[in-house]
């Protein structure tokens, strides 16, 4: 009865022993390659995108000159009359002057743009 009972325990814990394809390096590593691909996934749908845009808006910043017509972030438009480092004067109407940040100024206005401003 004894050695029945000790046959049964041994079998069981052979059964719940690792299956072969999971143990050793090459296991761990294939686990890791959903999370790779993931990763990979995420940077290129997210965050290459991001930094571009980005970029290209600091590029604009810093090429704005007097007489260019800019949208705000907050939604005036106007022209540039001056800039100052980090400050630029942004004429919106006839004798009204409005001084923002440079970080504020949202895009450029083209003459095609539309609109009366």
């Amino acid at each position: 009865m004894i050695d029945t009972l000790a046959n049964w325990l041994t079998a069981s814990a052979w059964a719940q022993a690792a299956p072969a394809a999971a143990s050793g390096p090459a296991g761990g590593l294939l686990s890791l390659v959903p999370f790779l691909l993931i990763f990979v996934l995420f940077y290129v749908l997210m965050i290459l995108p991001q930094q571009r845009q980005r970029k290209k808006h600091q590029q604009m910043l810093d090429a704005l000159k007097k007489g260019d017509r800019v949208v705000t972030t907050g939604g005036l438009i106007g022209a540039v009359t001056n800039i100052h480092n980090d400050v630029v004067t942004v004429q919106v109407a006839e004798n009204v002057k409005v001084k923002v940040l440079r970080s504020a100024v949202a895009s450029l206005r083209t003459d095609d743009d539309g609109g009366n401003g």
